[in-house]
Formats: C-alpha cells, structure tokens, sequence
C-alpha cells in the first residue's frame, strides 16, 4: 500500500498457513492501515527505520494494541515503541522466517528484512532503483550505506526482488552492477 505525501511504500507478509502477519513501517494514513491490520492478521509492527515520513501512524498502531519495534540506533526518532530489532535475528511469522540485516548509512539505525527461502528483501530507504538512500550530504554516512549494500545486500543471490520504503522495486541483480557509479557521483 503506498500512503502519504511522500508515497511511502508499506508492505504487509503474511503466511498464508498460519494467519499470521506483520506491517512494515507504519508510515502514514493510520487508518487505512489499522483497517489493512485488521484484515490480513498483523500481530506487529516492524520499522525500517525512524525518519518521520516512516512512523506517523505509530501512535495511532500502538493504541490499537499492535507492538512496535525498531533498532536501538533509531528508537529515539519515534514517539514511542515496544521492541528492539537486532542485527542477524530471525523474526518467526508463522511460519516464515524474517532475517534482520543491519544497515546504517541512511539513518543510524537503518534495518532491511529478508524472507528466508524467497527472493524478498524489504530495503527501507538503504536501496532504491537506481542508488543508495540518501544521507544528506554526510560523507561517512555515504561511505557507510554504501559499504552495507556492498557487503550485506550485493551478496544476496541475484534474482532477489528488492522492495524499498518509496518507488518501484528492483533486483539485486539489477542495482549491482552500478555500484561503481554511485560511489563516483557520491550519491
């Protein structure tokens, strides 16, 4: 569902056995998205990360009685949160297996989610179409996002389909080959 004035992209997995589900970034329109919760099971909320345009149905989420959580590194940008997501932790939803993948650049506590055993990546803002997220201008943020996408994402096999917070998705086989380019133009 794309909510908001900065179209952010939020994603529901649900496994189809058990019911289960979570949200990823409650980012705006808090009402569509409790409606949405309501309707496909979500148990909880999980955060890419804490930039304001990515958690303002998060009060509203918590009211409802749906726990929120977000990495340590960004817990202080939210108004409040329940859980602190780990780097190389497994997130049961039902039974899917969610993989953290710690990766600071675009915020401290940027986080990506892989699905075990499918081609998903949910990137945040860590990787669009065409590039890194944006670090405003901040050179060791750059150096650091691109470093995680290098290290951390890159590795991943090539078909998987990257999901980001805003825009079109893609493939790491796609974005992969113009890392060099991004690192040139620094953006």
């Amino acid at each position: 569902m794309v909510v908001g004035p900065y179209e952010n992209n939020v994603f529901v997995l649900r496994c189809t056995q058990t019911g289960e589900a979570v949200l990823l970034d409650a980012a705006n329109e808090h009402e569509r998205l409790l409606d949405l919760c309501r309707t496909l099971g979500v148990g909880r909320v999980l955060e890419t990360h804490g930039h304001w345009d990515h958690i303002q149905a998060v009060p509203a989420v918590r009211e409802a009685g749906y726990r929120v959580a977000v990495t340590a590194d960004d817990a202080g940008m939210l108004p409040s949160y329940d859980d602190i997501l780990e780097d190389d932790s497994v997130i049961e939803v039902g039974r899917l297996r969610l993989h953290t993948i710690h990766t600071p650049g675009h915020t401290p506590g940027s986080m990506c989610f892989q699905v075990e055993g499918s081609p998903i990546l949910f990137s945040g803002d860590t990787l669009f179409p065409g590039g890194p997220g944006n670090t405003a201008g901040n050179a060791a943020a750059f150096d650091q996002i691109i470093e995680q996408i290098d290290r951390r994402l890159f590795t991943l096999p090539p078909d998987t389909i990257v999901l980001p917070g805003h825009g079109a998705d893609t493939t790491i086989a796609t974005e992969r080959p113009h890392l060099d380019e991004w690192i040139e133009r620094r953006w």
